[in-house]
């Protein structure tokens, strides 16, 4: 073959292929069912979050839900992880987002795109960034001018990065969602239609929606878009409830159902029952309705960024940083027997000629045995610069969003009485000269002690973020820390240091030998260890109190003796042959010598 006619089948084929990626289609509500092309499609989508996977499983994932039978790939995106700091917008590594989309468009996956500022998902303030809060009197999730300029910014960079891969640009975005459950928290009209203005203005054409509880869609749905439920999965209830508030039509899609739950500190191990849910998904998708799993794959909740919950009723409840959710694709991102049952259910809903691929094989496991802490930095050896203030700041005030930061005073005469910490946001280990003391637990609503100290003794207060609540008439009141003041006897205390620690990365403590000993309260504890392989594999927290673990610079999430959680899941990606590091932070327990890592997690273990 001549070189001409080589070259010109080449650019054909390239021409074709270009082609291809930029196909546009159509995407439209029919009465009953979405129409792609003008085609009827049932969406059958799993619920999966970048920033809770490593990206470096990104795909493995999305070809598991492939496995499963699903579609389309239903997903949140975190405000407070694309701009942790003001105008400081981050879309690289694991919050790159736009590569998470365009993954799923590679393993033949539709994506549900969920980036309303406000998520919820057991998230730190429902991903909210925390720096919203350092104006205290900025209203979030409100007409604030103020807020909706922070959010009308947001959305427009967010926009730049997702609008290209919206369906009608050729992408793989079907439609995308504004607010969020907004009927569980407000009644605005006008405030869900500036929502929908915003996401206009930043390039997001096509379909809109919201979604909502059953009870609360009057509230949180926007007249002319769809109005999608979440928790409902009896079929007729579904289509009378939108086509109540959807001008007496479809399509119907439930955004949220759950064959699984969430976790949290102190509370045992949620489950749901496999043979219900797979009974019901088949009641579902026989009756042409649309559905996303909630979760399909929860993942991990990693560094600081769990939320937690509170009500009027309900005292606050942090959430554990493990996300396994009981979904169909565990924690690791192995199937488990609910995989297997729901893969069953939607084999027969598939359009004829149809086979769902192979179920990819379980992932390989390593356990540590015995890694040993050779080096130890004290909280209290490593104090830097603090900020003096007459009465104590909070974290927001300090310019810190994320956790620890010690309170230092002096107690200038003898004391014999009740220690009280007015709003203490949320954990405190207090101590007097350095001794321990007390414990003080936000859940447990615990906010005062009786001291015997001597004149001229130091009070030292370390105070953790242990999570902002997520959902909830409490979302807006989220400032963290000590947010009022510490009284002894009912006299306030003033003349405070306050030194932070945000541990945004362990650098800069200063290690020592780790000596067999009991000394220093609050302390990281540093090794080394060498591995001839890799594979995921699970820390062992069971002699360990409260805290977090850095392996190899990642934040893996926290740990806390009383369960339900008591291992770490730490990603083989994240792991090397020859040598890696771990430091291990622990609030509550000293004199650590080694640590272990264990072949499996155990996430259903209280004490």
């Amino acid at each position: 073959m001549k070189k001409a006619a080589i070259i010109l089948i080449t650019l054909t084929i390239l021409t074709n292929i270009c082609l291809a990626q930029k196909a546009k289609h159509t995407f439209a509500l029919g009465d009953s069912t979405f129409l792609l092309d003008n085609k009827p499609i049932q969406l059958i989508s799993g619920e999966m979050h970048c920033t809770r996977i490593p990206r470096a499983y990104w795909r493995d994932r999305m070809r598991a839900a492939k496995a499963m039978g699903l579609n389309t790939i239903g997903t949140y995106v975190f405000w407070n992880a694309e701009e942790p700091g003001e105008g400081q917008f981050d879309f690289t590594g694991n919050n790159d987002i736009a590569e998470f989309v365009r993954i799923a468009k590679e393993e033949g996956l539709w994506v549900i795109l969920r980036p309303s500022p406000y998520a919820c998902a057991e998230w730190e303030f429902g991903g909210y960034p925390w720096w919203l809060l350092k104006d205290k009197n900025l209203k979030v999730r409100s007409k604030d001018p103020k807020f909706l300029k922070y959010y009308h910014d947001y959305i427009s960079q967010l926009g730049k990065q997702l609008s290209p891969l919206l369906v009608t640009n050729g992408g793989n975005i079907l439609m995308v969602q504004i607010e969020n459950e907004y009927g569980s928290y407000g009644d605005d009209k006008e405030y869900l239609d500036i929502n929908r203005k915003i996401f206009r203005e930043s390039g997001f054409s096509g379909l809109l929606f919201t979604c909502d509880g059953p009870s609360q869609m009057p509230r949180g749905y926007l007249p002319g878009y769809l109005p999608a439920v979440n928790g409902l999965d009896d079929p007729k209830e579904v289509k009378a409830l939108i086509n109540k508030y959807h001008d007496g039509k479809g399509p119907y899609y439930i955004a949220e159902w759950y064959p699984g739950w969430f976790d949290s500190w102190g509370s045992g191990h949620n489950t749901s029952n496999m043979e219900d849910d797979a009974k019901k998904l088949d009641e579902v998708l026989s009756s042409g309705i649309s559905i996303n799993l909630y979760m399909f794959h929860g993942g991990t909740t990693r560094g600081f960024m769990n939320g937690a919950n509170m009500s009027r009723k309900d005292p606050y409840s942090p959430q554990t940083s493990s996300y396994d959710y009981d979904a169909p694709l565990d924690e690791a991102g192995n199937p488990a027997p609910k995989f297997y049952k729901f893969r069953e259910v939607i084999e027969k809903h598939l359009p004829p000629g149809e086979k769902l691929p192979p179920v990819p094989a379980k992932h390989p496991t390593i356990s540590i045995s015995q890694i040993k802490l050779s080096k130890k930095a004290s909280v209290f050896a490593n104090l830097a610069q603090p900020v003096l203030a007459e009465h104590p700041l909070c974290f927001e005030d300090l310019n810190q969003g994320y956790g620890f930061v010690l309170y230092r005073t002096k107690l200038k005469n003898a004391v014999n009485g009740v220690l009280k910490i007015k709003e203490m946001r949320d954990y405190a280990t207090v101590y007097i000269n350095g001794q321990r003391v007390s414990i003080l637990d936000r859940r447990l609503k615990q906010d005062s002690l009786q001291i015997n100290a001597v004149a001229n003794a130091t009070l030292d207060i370390l105070v953790e973020n242990n999570g902002r609540i997520n959902y909830g008439r409490y979302l807006i009141d989220n400032r963290q820390g000590i947010t009022e003041k510490v009284t002894v006897n009912n006299d306030e205390l003033t003349g405070w240091k306050m030194y932070k620690f945000p541990f945004k990365t362990t650098a800069g403590m200063n290690f020592t030998t780790n000596k067999n000993n009991d000394e220093g309260g609050p302390a990281l504890f540093a090794g080394t260890f060498t591995l001839p392989k890799t594979g995921d594999t699970f820390l062992d927290m069971h002699d360990f109190g409260k805290g977090f673990v850095f392996v190899n610079g990642h934040n893996l999430g926290k740990y806390w003796h009383i369960g339900p959680q008591q291992t770490i899941y730490l990603p083989g990606c994240w792991l090397k042959k020859g040598l890696n590091s771990i430091v291990v932070f622990d609030e509550l327990k000293n004199n650590h010598q080694n640590i272990s890592s264990i072949d499996h997690p155990i996430l259903d273990e209280l004490k």
